[in-house]
């Protein structure tokens, strides 16, 4: 008898997507150069040589390629990563690739791990790595979904929910800088109430994971927080943002608008109650309706990919599957603060995460001597000097550089540390690149999510530049399907230089 997987025993994919392919014309980038300062011929060879591939389809959409379908999931519930994308994505990819039980596919960007779940549920081994803890949490809680002891959780949560915290008690949940008074009174004490109950309480410890991942999906929403792009939005209700205003007013300056994240900031007892229920009803709901857990192993290791690639062996993988952190200048360690210090991170960990990541924030350093350091500490400095040889000589990134510089020295960004940004995230990522095509079998394939970007003026086609450094290195280009909407031009570039098309893509190469 066949073995169900979690997917196919609840519905929760249909994988039978209707394909249709919308006429390519308005996702084509006439100019790269607004108001033609600079040169973009390469880019303009991109466009041409890769627009065969291109295609606009409805196999993917904004939804598939985020945290939207996943909202309502069964596991892939318990964890709100807005950076994620859906289990359906994930499952059309394994599909398309041929992936069968056994194989393994690798995720180098972990985030809440789907990737390694759906392949888990299909017998698929995988291979992932992120800087960020959260993905060890949510890795881990939903990994044991069929290991729990249902009594166990039960019992957890009616102890909870009998939990009363003293009214005497003093102790507050940590805050640094960017976190501090994120919460209401009662929360920043209950927290840290509950932190210590958990701990001292004898749970097993898969139990305490899964408790601490229910306290972290329920943060946010029990804050005067809500996650923004680039930095944590702030409640005029909140501490922070009244004494800052008592300040600006002293001072005859502007007061911060009234700004409410939510209408209602939720007790941290009772959303944890939530979750709890949640999550205990998926597990109840997956361990009645599903065969014994699959033998598949996830290989996960909380760390930076550029560093772990280089010392995988070759020629182990069926597949990739993943979504690199943007090259749009978000900071996760930002918008996830409440969440990293509520696991014990503290300032200046927090601080070296950030430059750790992907380079995808303005003060990103360049991480190119580190590099060059390992790559020698494992005897392989020659395939380093490859590597970057071949970087420095593709023409579209050496011209997008030269643009970076022509509009700085024209005064058109808004932020210099972009042309730092841009030039190591895109060099990190070519490291990627060349060190999958070394790990990856014959045949494999390699699924990448990403947006097109611009600054000052400028097109960077990240899905075109990415097939082209991944074919320098080896691999065959096969696929650039590219969603219907369009990823939206920021209000300042479209008032300074008008509307450009800018693509949200799925780029499909294979190792033949």
């Amino acid at each position: 008898m066949k073995q169900l997987s979690l997917l196919e025993a609840f519905d929760i994919i249909d994988i039978n997507v209707t394909n249709d392919i919308a006429d390519k014309t308005n996702y084509i980038v006439e100019s790269f150069s607004a108001g033609g300062l600079c040169v973009e011929d390469a880019r303009q060879e991109l466009e041409a040589k890769y627009t065969p591939i291109l295609e606009v389809t409805n196999k993917f959409d904004r939804r598939s390629v985020s945290y939207q379908l996943s909202k309502k999931d069964v596991l892939h519930s318990w964890l709100k990563y807005k950076e994620g994308f859906s289990a359906d994505l994930v499952n059309i990819l394994l599909d398309d690739m041929g992936a069968v039980p056994g194989d393994t596919v690798m995720d180098p960007f972990m985030g809440s791990g789907t990737t390694a779940l759906v392949c888990q549920m299909r017998g698929i081994n995988s291979i992932g790595y992120d800087i960020m803890p959260i993905s060890g949490v949510s890795i881990n809680a939903k990994a044991n979904v069929m290991k729990y002891n249902i009594s166990e959780i039960q019992c957890l949560l009616q102890e909870f929910k009998a939990l009363e915290m003293p009214a005497n008690y003093s102790k507050k949940t940590p805050y640094i800088t960017i976190t501090n008074t994120a919460y209401p009174e009662f929360n920043e004490h209950f927290i840290q109430f509950a932190s210590e109950w958990i701990t001292s309480s004898e749970y097993s410890d898969a139990a305490k994971n899964l408790f601490t991942l229910c306290m972290i999906n329920s943060l946010e929403r029990c804050s005067y927080t809500s996650k923004s792009g680039q930095y944590l939005s702030w409640d005029s209700r909140s501490q922070k943002v009244i004494e800052a205003n008592i300040e600006r007013a002293k001072n005859g300056k502007k007061l911060l608008p009234q700004h409410q994240c939510r209408e209602i900031v939720e007790s941290i007892k009772d959303a944890v109650i939530d979750e709890l229920h949640h999550v205990l009803l998926d597990i109840e709901t997956i361990q009645s309706n599903s065969n014994p857990e699959s033998s598949a192993t996830i290989d996960y290791t909380q760390n930076s990919v550029l560093f772990e690639l280089p010392q995988l062996a070759d020629n182990i993988l069926k597949g990739v599957i993943t979504s690199p952190p943007y090259c749009n200048r978000y900071d996760y360690t930002r918008t996830y603060a409440l969440e990293l210090v509520y696991l014990g991170i503290g300032e200046e960990t927090i601080k070296k995460m950030r430059q750790d990541l992907l380079s995808c924030t303005v003060e990103s350093k360049p991480k190119i001597e580190a590099l060059k350091e390992h790559y020698a500490s494992i005897g392989a400095s020659e395939r380093f000097n490859s590597i970057y040889s071949i970087i420095k000589s593709n023409a579209a990134f050496q011209e997008i550089m030269e643009a970076m510089r022509a509009r700085k020295e024209n005064g058109d960004l808004n932020n210099n540390g972009v042309i730092r940004m841009v030039e190591g995230y895109f060099t990190e990522l070519a490291f990627i690149y060349a060190e999958l095509y070394r790990i990856c079998k014959k045949g494999a394939m390699v699924a990448f999510v990403n947006d097109n970007v611009r600054y000052g003026g400028e097109v960077i086609p990240v899905d075109y530049l990415s097939t082209s450094f991944a074919e320098q290195f080896g691999f065959t280009p096969v696929k650039v399907y590219c969603l219907k909407q369009q990823k939206g031009n920021s209000s300042q570039q479209m008032k300074k230089y008008g509307r450009v098309a800018l693509r949200k893509s799925v780029t499909i190469w294979r190792k033949d």
